[in-house]
């Protein structure tokens, strides 16, 4: 009965909430397809203005990855992590994981087709993608295309939350599989 009611529900949900905005804006007087308009504009200028960013984030984590900085720090990192129960083969996840979510795709990709899908490592490394952030992705991105140049905690909170994420990942996937 619940799989059923929760497939009615994700087959109706987008369309209600189209028809609920379309519904409050003429209630409220408001000309929705020009407010539409509108928002794509500030959209396209918006992604007009992320480009440099994005740019530079991709050309940084490019040479992080063609200069064999992770595979140094992997190997560097992996004896010690081992220890304390975190494998290194996840660690290039790790690591890519707060930089890029492409990067991150990629270096999942690796680890599933290294050890298989339904490996303890492919089950951590999915679990990891979808626990943690692309924090340095974030903050490089959207904090410099909004001109915010003190981002204060938002960095370090960031990276805390990726580490939380990677220790729960690692620990729920060793009790689960």
């Amino acid at each position: 009965m619940f799989k059923l009611i929760m497939d009615w529900l994700s087959i109706i949900a987008i369309p209600a909430i189209l028809l609920f905005f379309l519904g409050y804006g003429y209630f409220k007087k408001v000309k929705v397809y020009e407010e539409f308009v509108e928002g794509a504009k500030e959209g396209f200028k918006v992604g007009v203005t992320i480009i440099p960013f994005l740019v530079a984030m991709l050309v940084a984590i490019g040479m992080f990855r063609a200069c064999g900085a992770l595979d140094f720090l992997t190997n560097i990192l992996g004896s010690v992590t081992s220890k304390i129960g975190i494998p290194g083969e996840v660690l290039p996840m790790a690591f890519m994981r707060p930089l890029s979510g492409s990067g991150s795709i990629s270096v999942m990709t690796e680890i599933m087709k290294t050890y298989g899908v339904d490996s303890l490592y492919g089950f951590i490394a999915s679990t990891m993608f979808g626990s943690t952030e692309t924090t340095f992705y974030v903050v490089a991105v959207y904090f410099g295309a909004v001109n915010i140049r003190n981002t204060r905690y938002a960095l370090p909170a960031g990276l805390l939350a990726d580490l939380a994420g990677l220790v729960t990942a690692v620990y729920i996937c060793k009790l689960m599989f």
